[in-house]
C-alpha cells in the first residue's frame, strides 16, 4: 500500500508537489484525480488539510468551463440539505450514487466490448436490470432510514 502523495500550498497559493518536488497547477491536481492517484493538499502555514478546499475549487472550473453537471435546481437542493440534520444521509446517498454510477459506467464499457463479439441485445438487457436492482436497494436503504428517522422524530415530540 503506497502513502498518500503530499501537495503543499504555501501562503503565496502556490502548490507544492513533495513527490516530484516542483509546484503544480490545479490542472495538475486534476491529473491526479483522473489517475486515481491518492494525495492530501496540506496548508503549510496552518499544517491544515484543505484536500476538500482544492477539489472544490478544480470542480468550480470544471463548472465554469465545460458543461455544468450540477444545475441551479440541484446546487439550490444541495444548500438546503445543509443544517437539516441529513447531511450525513445526503452524503452517503450522494456517496453511494456516485459509486454505483463510477461501477456502472465500468460495467458498460466492460459490456459493450464483449458486446461487439456477442449478443449486443441480451448484453445490454443484462446491465439494465442490474442497474434497476441496484437503485432500487439503495433507493430503499434510503426510504428505511427516512422512515425510521421519522417515525423517531414522531416519538420525541
Amino acid at each position: 500500500m503506497t502513502e498518500k502523495r503530499i501537495i503543499k500550498k504555501y501562503p503565496n497559493r502556490r502548490l507544492y508537489d513533495t513527490v516530484d518536488s516542483k509546484y503544480i497547477t490545479l490542472d495538475d491536481v486534476k491529473d491526479l484525480v483522473m489517475d486515481n492517484i491518492d494525495f492530501c493538499v496540506i496548508d503549510k502555514k496552518t499544517n491544515e488539510d484543505i484536500t476538500r478546499n482544492i477539489l472544490l475549487q478544480i470542480i468550480l472550473e470544471q463548472e465554469e468551463d465545460d458543461e455544468p453537471i450540477f444545475t441551479v435546481d440541484v446546487l439550490a437542493k444541495i444548500i438546503r440539505l445543509y443544517g437539516e440534520g441529513v447531511q450525513d444521509m445526503a452524503s452517503n446517498f450522494l456517496e453511494r450514487s456516485f459509486y454505483l454510477f463510477t461501477e456502472q459506467q465500468e460495467l458498460f464499457n466492460q459490456r459493450m466490448k464483449e458486446a461487439m463479439r456477442h449478443n449486443p441485445l441480451s448484453t445490454m438487457a443484462e446491465v439494465t436490470q442490474k442497474n434497476m436492482q441496484m437503485w432500487k436497494k439503495m433507493q430503499d436503504d434510503l426510504f428505511n432510514f427516512a422512515s425510521k428517522r421519522t417515525s423517531t422524530d414522531d416519538q420525541d415530540e
